[in-house]
C-alpha cells in the first residue's frame, strides 16, 4: 500500500489565561488551508483536577519530564465543536484530534457527532484517540480511571458499529442494543479514520491493530521514532495486522534563523530519514503569527520544499 506523505501541525486551542476571544483560530486555520498544510490537530481536555504533576508520570500515561501547558483554570476549547466550526470556513485542510479522550463521551453520541462533522466537512475529519493521564477527568465524568483502556475500546467498537451497519446491533457487558438506526453515515468508507496514540505496549498495540488507520507515538517511542516504528510493526504483525497499512505521525521541528525566517533546508533535512523509517504524517512545530503579512507565503515555502523532498505531486483534496 502506497501512502502519500502529509504535512500537519497543531492548532493551539487552549490558553493559560482568557485570550479575550478566539478569532485568531479562524485566521490561522484559513492561512494553513490556503498555504497547503494537509491536516490540523487539536488537543482535548474536558476538565481539570489540581494534581497536574501527574502529567509527568509515564506510569499513568504521562510524559517523563512533561509539564501541562496551563494550570487547572486554563481555557481549553472542546476539539470536536471547534473542528465543526473551522471546517465550515476552510476548503481543503483535514482536521484531527491529537488526541481526543474518547472514553469520556457516550459512544452513541460521539458516533453521531463525528458522523455529522464528517458529512458537513466533506469527509475531512480523523479521530485521534488515547486514554489520557488524568484520574480526576474520568472521575468528573463518572468513570473508573482504572478501566480507561477497556472503556476506550468499547467506545471505538460502538462507533464503528454505528458507522458501518445500516441496522446496528451490539452486545457486551457494558451495553446492549439491537435494531438501532443512526443516519447519516460518515462519507468516508469504513467510517471516520481512527488514529491510536500510545507507547508500544500490549494494550495500545492490540487497539492499534484492531482499530487504527494510524499510530500517534508517545513517550520514548516518539523520541526514538525509528526504533518505535520497528517495534510497533512487529507488535501489530503479531496480531495479524499488516503494518504497511498503518500511518505514523512524527514531529518535524521548524528551524528558524536569527532574523526569524525559516531555514527550510535544515527543517527538511530529517524528512528522508523519517520517510525511510515509516513516518507518513510530518507534524510541523509551527508557531506562525497570522498577523505577519508573509505568514502564508512562508508556510507555502515549507510545503513546496516538503513536496520537493518527498517527491509527491499535487495532493488530492489540498
Amino acid at each position: 500500500m502506497s501512502i502519500v506523505p502529509r504535512l500537519s501541525t497543531m492548532l493551539i486551542t487552549f490558553s493559560a489565561d482568557d485570550p479575550g476571544g478566539w478569532e485568531h483560530l479562524v485566521e490561522r486555520a484559513k492561512i494553513a488551508d490556503r498555504a497547503g498544510i494537509d491536516r490540523l490537530a487539536l488537543a482535548d481536555h474536558v476538565a481539570f483536577g489540581e494534581n497536574l504533576e501527574a502529567y509527568s508520570d509515564p506510569r499513568t500515561g504521562g510524559l517523563a519530564g512533561g509539564r501541562q501547558p496551563t494550570g487547572p483554570d486554563g481555557h481549553w476549547l472542546e476539539p470536536l465543536t471547534t473542528i465543526a466550526h473551522l471546517s465550515a470556513v476552510t476548503e481543503h485542510i483535514r482536521f484531527t484530534t491529537g488526541i481526543l479522550i474518547a472514553a469520556l463521551r457516550r459512544p452513541v453520541v460521539l458516533a453521531k457527532t463525528l458522523a455529522t462533522i464528517d458529512v458537513l466537512s466533506g469527509g475531512r475529519v480523523d479521530l485521534g484517540v488515547g486514554v489520557g493521564w488524568q484520574r480526576e477527568e474520568y472521575e468528573a465524568a463518572g468513570l473508573d480511571y482504572r478501566d480507561r483502556g477497556a472503556q476506550l475500546n468499547h467506545t471505538l467498537e460502538v462507533c464503528q458499529t454505528l458507522w458501518t451497519r445500516q441496522v446496528a446491533e451490539y452486545s457486551s457487558d457494558r451495553l446492549h442494543f439491537s435494531r438501532i438506526h443512526q443516519m447519516p453515515k460518515p462519507t468516508q468508507e469504513g467510517g471516520v479514520p481512527i488514529w491510536v496514540s500510545g507507547t508500544v505496549n500490549a494494550a495500545s498495540m492490540r487497539r492499534l491493530a484492531r482499530f487504527g488507520k494510524g499510530w500517534i507515538p508517545w513517550g520514548p517511542d516518539a523520541a526514538d521514532i525509528t526504533s518505535g516504528i520497528a517495534r510497533m510493526r512487529a507488535a501489530v504483525s503479531a496480531h495479524g495486522r499488516d503494518p504497511d497499512d498503518i500511518e505514523v505521525v512524527s514531529n518535524l521541528g521548524v528551524v528558524s534563523r536569527d532574523d526569524g525566517s525559516f531555514d527550510i533546508e535544515a527543517t527538511m533535512s530529517p524528512v528522508p530519514r523519517l520517510l525511510e523509517a515509516g513516518v507518513t504524517d510530518f507534524r510541523l512545530g509551527l508557531r506562525f503569527t497570522p498577523e505577519a503579512l508573509d505568514a502564508e507565503q512562508r508556510i507555502r515555502e515549507l510545503v513546496d520544499a516538503f513536496d520537493s523532498v518527498t517527491g509527491r505531486k499535487s495532493v488530492a483534496g489540498r
